[in-house]
Protein backbone atom coordinates (compact mmCIF):
# COMPACT_ATOMS: atom_id res chain seq x y z
CA UNK A 1 0.00 0.00 0.00
CA UNK A 2 2.96 2.32 0.43
CA UNK A 3 3.13 2.89 -3.33
CA UNK A 4 -0.35 4.45 -3.38
CA UNK A 5 -0.65 8.11 -4.31
CA UNK A 6 -3.16 10.54 -2.85
CA UNK A 7 -4.45 13.13 -5.30
CA UNK A 8 -7.33 15.57 -5.51
CA UNK A 9 -9.31 16.07 -8.69
CA UNK A 10 -11.72 18.92 -9.24
CA UNK A 11 -14.76 18.21 -11.41
CA UNK A 12 -17.68 20.62 -11.71
CA UNK A 13 -16.40 22.74 -8.83
CA UNK A 14 -16.19 19.75 -6.49
CA UNK A 15 -12.98 18.24 -5.17
CA UNK A 16 -12.63 14.48 -5.16
CA UNK A 17 -9.77 13.04 -3.09
CA UNK A 18 -8.54 9.74 -4.45
CA UNK A 19 -5.96 7.16 -3.46
CA UNK A 20 -4.59 5.63 -6.64
CA UNK A 21 -1.78 3.65 -8.17
CA UNK A 22 0.77 6.20 -9.48
CA UNK A 23 0.42 4.70 -12.97
CA UNK A 24 -3.19 5.92 -13.06
CA UNK A 25 -2.45 9.56 -12.33
CA UNK A 26 -1.82 10.78 -15.87
CA UNK A 27 -4.94 9.11 -17.22
CA UNK A 28 -7.12 10.44 -14.43
CA UNK A 29 -5.80 13.98 -14.84
CA UNK A 30 -6.35 13.87 -18.62
CA UNK A 31 -9.86 12.52 -18.11
CA UNK A 32 -10.58 15.30 -15.63
CA UNK A 33 -9.44 17.92 -18.16
CA UNK A 34 -11.66 16.37 -20.85
CA UNK A 35 -14.65 16.35 -18.51
CA UNK A 36 -14.06 19.98 -17.54
CA UNK A 37 -13.75 20.99 -21.20
CA UNK A 38 -16.95 19.13 -22.06
CA UNK A 39 -18.77 20.76 -19.14
CA UNK A 40 -17.67 24.14 -20.47
CA UNK A 41 -18.95 23.31 -23.95
CA UNK A 42 -22.33 22.11 -22.69
CA UNK A 43 -22.75 25.17 -20.46
CA UNK A 44 -21.76 27.50 -23.28
CA UNK A 45 -23.89 25.89 -26.00
CA UNK A 46 -26.99 25.02 -23.99
CA UNK A 47 -28.86 26.82 -21.27
CA UNK A 48 -28.22 24.18 -18.64
CA UNK A 49 -28.43 25.38 -15.07
CA UNK A 50 -28.09 22.13 -13.18
CA UNK A 51 -24.60 20.65 -12.90
CA UNK A 52 -26.12 17.18 -12.62
CA UNK A 53 -27.69 17.58 -16.07
CA UNK A 54 -24.34 18.65 -17.50
CA UNK A 55 -22.55 15.74 -15.84
CA UNK A 56 -25.20 13.32 -17.12
CA UNK A 57 -24.67 14.62 -20.66
CA UNK A 58 -20.90 14.23 -20.23
CA UNK A 59 -21.37 10.65 -19.03
CA UNK A 60 -23.62 9.92 -22.01
CA UNK A 61 -21.10 11.43 -24.41
CA UNK A 62 -18.18 9.41 -23.02
CA UNK A 63 -20.20 6.18 -22.81
CA UNK A 64 -21.39 6.55 -26.40
CA UNK A 65 -17.80 7.09 -27.55
CA UNK A 66 -16.72 3.89 -25.81
CA UNK A 67 -19.62 1.94 -27.31
CA UNK A 68 -18.98 3.33 -30.79
CA UNK A 69 -15.31 2.33 -30.58
CA UNK A 70 -16.40 -1.17 -29.60
CA UNK A 71 -18.79 -1.34 -32.56
CA UNK A 72 -16.11 -0.01 -34.92
CA UNK A 73 -13.61 -2.55 -33.59
CA UNK A 74 -16.04 -5.41 -34.20
CA UNK A 75 -16.58 -4.17 -37.75
CA UNK A 76 -12.83 -3.90 -38.40
CA UNK A 77 -12.24 -7.36 -36.92
CA UNK A 78 -14.94 -8.82 -39.17
CA UNK A 79 -13.46 -7.05 -42.18
CA UNK A 80 -9.96 -8.32 -41.37
CA UNK A 81 -11.31 -11.86 -40.91
CA UNK A 82 -13.03 -11.70 -44.31
CA UNK A 83 -9.82 -10.52 -45.99
CA UNK A 84 -7.77 -13.21 -44.27
CA UNK A 85 -10.29 -15.85 -45.35
CA UNK A 86 -10.10 -14.61 -48.94
CA UNK A 87 -6.31 -14.64 -48.82
CA UNK A 88 -6.35 -18.12 -47.32
CA UNK A 89 -8.62 -19.32 -50.13
CA UNK A 90 -6.26 -17.85 -52.73
CA UNK A 91 -3.33 -19.63 -51.10
CA UNK A 92 -5.25 -22.91 -50.94
CA UNK A 93 -6.10 -22.60 -54.63
CA UNK A 94 -2.46 -21.91 -55.45
CA UNK A 95 -1.18 -24.90 -53.45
Amino acid sequence: MSNQLKIKLSIANRVYPLTINPKQEEGLRKATKKIEAMIGQFEQNYSVRDKQDVLAMCALQFASQVEQKSIDKEYVNEEVKDKLDALNNLLQDYI
